[in-house]
């Protein structure tokens, strides 16, 4: 049976919240794996095939729980290319970014994406934003200067400049994710970017795929299974909870950022990252809180 908003199971906070601590989780786990990839010799789109290749066998389970075997059929295959071409670029801009920044400051510029998608929606979308919305968005970016540290050293510009095109192009996802919503499934649009993505990155396998040792390879099936699950977990907390109770626990993500980071990579984020993580939060949360206020919350997610 296809999924469909008026089938939607009676509402369950505390559900819908551990489904989403349990998507922040397995994002975070999903970063440190591509790092420790890159640490392994890894190629980017290698790590990016092998996230599609592992995580489709959770997207096809749930598929099968739904009874939705069918979320392939579509009417609209060009929108679902240009998606797939989005997000495609977006997820190796995001995986670059890893090669370069920790996990703590990569993290914290990601939040900035929802912000990204405001600013996008009245641009492109000609959705009225008020100056509440506007202010939120103004100071959320001040976070992001904070902490790029402008004329410091504590990461190099090339990270930041991925991270934050990552955070764009996560922001234009969420536009076209809106848009495809409208008449398709969310089963249906994972499942084409999936496959696409697929096709694309198997043509650049040959120049760039090595021998990898088992070790590399369980590296490469968690990143995967942690990605697959994480969507699962995500597009699911949205069926028993309104988007104003679950998102602000993707804000636990950068916790599990900088344990991982401590943990494996002996990375701790200096005074800065936390004081712009603060600032893009607040700017993040108040944005939540003012679609609440207007009606406006929209059951989609742009999460790779």
């Amino acid at each position: 049976m296809a999924e469909t908003t008026s089938s939607r199971p009676d509402q369950n906070r505390l559900l819908g919240i551990g489904l989403r601590i349990g998507a922040t989780t397995c994002f975070a786990f999903m970063a440190a794996t591509i790092k420790l990839g890159y640490q392994a010799g890894v190629s980017t789109p290698e790590l990016a095939f092998y996230r599609f290749a592992f995580g489709l066998l959770p997207l096809l389970a749930w598929m099968a729980w739904n009874g939705n075997l069918g979320a392939w059929r579509t009417a609209r295959p060009r929108a679902h290319v240009l998606r797939a071409a989005i997000g495609l670029t977006t997820m190796l801009l995001a995986f670059s970014a890893l090669a370069y920044l920790p996990l703590a400051e990569s993290t914290t510029i990601g939040f900035a994406a929802p912000l990204f998608a405001v600013a996008l929606s009245a641009l492109l979308l000609k959705e009225k934003v008020g100056r509440h919305r506007w202010s939120a968005v103004a100071i959320g970016f001040l976070g992001v200067l904070v902490v790029m540290r402008p004329g410091g050293t504590h990461v190099p510009p090339i990270g930041l400049a991925l991270a934050i095109g990552a955070a764009f192009g996560v922001g234009i996802v969420t536009i076209t994710i809106r848009q495809i919503g409208r008449t398709e499934g969310t089963q249906t649009t994972v499942l084409w970017f999936s496959l696409l993505s697929m096709l694309v990155l198997a043509a650049l396998l040959p120049f760039y795929a090595r021998l990898h040792a088992p070790g590399t390879w369980a590296i490469l099936a968690a990143l995967g299974l942690f990605g697959g699950f994480g969507q699962i977990f995500l597009t699911s907390s949205l069926r028993f909870a309104a988007v104003s109770v679950v998102v602000p626990f993707d804000y636990t993500q950068l916790l599990w950022a900088v344990l991982l980071g401590a943990l494996l990579f002996e990375q701790s984020p200096p005074a800065t990252t936390w004081a712009g993580a603060l600032v893009i939060i607040a700017s993040g949360l108040y944005t939540v809180y003012r679609e609440h206020r207007l009606g406006r919350e929209k059951p989609g997610t742009a999460a790779l």
